[in-house]
């Protein structure tokens, strides 16, 4: 069975597993993703060091390629990460200095459409033509299957509804610099703001949650007004969705990344209950494969930029 190793580099932890062809997971690691530093040594000597180590000391014989999927922007065509609002790194070259260390190919691509390409291989978008890969965590994001192929836009970044604008009332500043954006509200990074400055605007005490993890916890108490706080979050990640949905027409939609999947049943139901119908609702679902999907999609990606399901390659020299 010819090997990959796949690593999913999200804002708050990295992933890196060898993966057999079938998706299973051969030995596995999860470590925290630096936070200091934008010098870019700091990231590919990170990658690096994992990729050593997931694989045991030295890559077996037999390994076809390296994937990567990490939270962008990128750019496929020169194997760079951009400027992600949620990591301070800025304009890495990745692929090139893990290639030419490894003496393999490595591709990368936006963790959305690895999401999405796990989900279709190995999850609850097997065999459907148009479905939409949603995650909500430290960032938000999403991949998009359309009539049996990945939309992928001009450089590999298509579907980058984190950035879909929800909100004029409280204005708030996404990472990205702009106001008003999907990610500035409900991302685990930005959800604690959100309700503080919800707080102020309706001239409630703001207890000063350091973690969206404090908010939820607080509504499984039965806090009054935090529960009012998520019908406001809900109708805000509703205004997303009902976007997705005209945007794209899907017939499912999957929901993943840590803060749905720890707060589904706080957050999937009302959000649901709170889209508009214009266009029929697509089937909405929680991931099944437990946060694997970004993981399992660079596993595919590192077999070759051609898949079954859109080829990479026409945004690369390969």
């Amino acid at each position: 069975m010819v090997h990959v190793v796949a690593v999913d580099v999200g804002a708050t932890n990295t992933r890196a597993a060898v993966l057999e062809r079938d998706g299973r997971t051969g030995d596995r690691m999860e470590v925290k993703t630096p936070a200091g530093g934008a010098d870019p040594s700091i990231l590919t000597g990170f990658l690096s060091g994992l990729i050593t180590r997931v694989a045991g000391g030295a890559l077996p014989d037999d390994t076809a390629g390296i994937g990567l999927s990490i939270a962008g922007p990128v750019d496929i065509r020169q194997g760079i990460l951009l400027n992600p609002p949620n990591m301070t790194f800025r304009d890495v070259p990745v692929t090139g200095p893990l290639s030419e260390e490894f003496g393999i190919p490595v591709r990368m691509i936006n963790d959305c459409h690895a999401g999405l390409i796990g989900e279709v291989s190995f999850g609850a978008a097997k065999g459907r033509q148009n479905a939409v890969y949603v995650t909500l965590s430290t960032g938000i994001g999403a991949g998009v299957l359309e009539n049996g192929r990945i939309l992928l836009g001009r450089d590999g970044n298509a579907a980058e509804v984190g950035h879909f604008h929800v909100d004029d009332t409280y204005d708030l500043v996404c990472g990205c610099g702009y106001s008003g954006h999907w990610e500035g509200y409900a991302s685990g990074k930005y959800l604690p703001w959100f309700f503080s400055q919800w707080c102020h605007y309706h001239g409630k005490p703001h207890w000063g949650p350091d973690a969206a993890e404090d908010i939820f916890r607080s509504a499984r108490g039965g806090d009054d007004d935090v529960l009012r706080f998520l019908e406001e979050l809900s109708a805000i990640n509703a205004r997303a969705v009902s976007d997705i949905i005209v945007a794209y027409d899907p017939d499912l939609i999957i929901f993943d990344g840590s803060v749905i999947r720890s707060n589904a049943d706080l957050l999937l139901g009302p959000m649901i209950d709170a889209v508009d119908r214009y266009l029929s609702l697509p089937e909405m679902v929680m991931t099944a494969l437990d946060g694997n999907a970004p993981l399992l999609g660079a596993g595919v990606i590192a077999r070759g930029y051609d898949t079954e399901y859109g080829n990479f390659a026409t945004l690369t020299s390969e």
